[in-house]
């Protein structure tokens, strides 16, 4: 299977939403990434359920949304309501994270967790079965245009084993700081999907940048 990309929406222009979701829709992008922060368990706040909505009225490829909040368990129904296709957790802010993909699943998405760069990959090894995608944060979350944290790379490579250990049909994805000096050893070392939204949304044609990412052609 070719690799996923998710362009980020924080890094979309908010004053011409629509125009960017349409550029997207024409792109080879494969997933709208969307991160929902709540200023608690980040230091950031971004948007919530009416934007999802407002997004899922135009978008045409599925909805990847990322949860960096407290507590997610309230809004799963809230979220799938709102158009999520793909809802992804912290690991960090479930404290019983099987029930938590349990609910997300029985809502009828596909069910996500995300690492912080600090949280070991063998976390996850009594629920990576239940998980569709891991989602490897490779910058301290909570704002765009970070550095590229390169231990990223080991974590892969450890994450890939444990999923062939358990013969689990996960998809590894990237978000942080992820452009073109690194794409290429990222799909290498094993990622399926990658979350670009500063060297998307900031470069002179971001339609062209998704293929270049898409396609590794740089």
């Amino acid at each position: 299977m070719k690799h996923l990309i998710a362009p980020s929406m924080l890094s979309a222009d908010f004053a011409n939403l629509e125009k960017d979701i349409q550029m997207i829709n024409k792109s080879d992008a494969d997933w709208l990434h969307l991160d929902i922060m709540d200023g608690l368990f980040v230091p950031n706040i971004s948007f919530g359920f009416p934007v999802v909505s407002h997004i899922k009225k135009h978008a045409q490829k599925p909805l990847d949304v990322h949860l960096m909040i407290v507590d997610p368990d309230r809004y799963i129904q809230q979220f799938r309501k709102a158009g999520a296709d793909i809802l992804t957790v912290h690991y960090e802010a479930c404290t019983h994270l099987h029930r938590t993909l349990q609910a997300i699943r029985q809502e009828g998405m596909q069910t996500g967790v995300s690492l912080n760069p600090h949280t070991p990959v063998a976390l996850l090894h009594d629920v990576i079965t239940e998980i569709d995608v891991v989602l490897l944060m490779s910058v301290n979350p909570g704002f765009g245009g970070q550095r590229f944290i390169e231990n990223t790379y080991s974590k892969i490579r450890e994450l890939k084993q444990l999923i062939t250990e358990k013969q689990a049909k996960t998809l590894i994805e990237i978000d942080g700081g992820v452009d073109a000096s690194n794409a290429q050893k990222l799909i290498e070392m094993g990622a399926n999907a990658l979350v670009a939204g500063s060297f998307v949304f900031k470069s002179d044609e971001p339609s062209r940048t998704i293929s270049q990412l898409k396609n590794l052609d740089f």
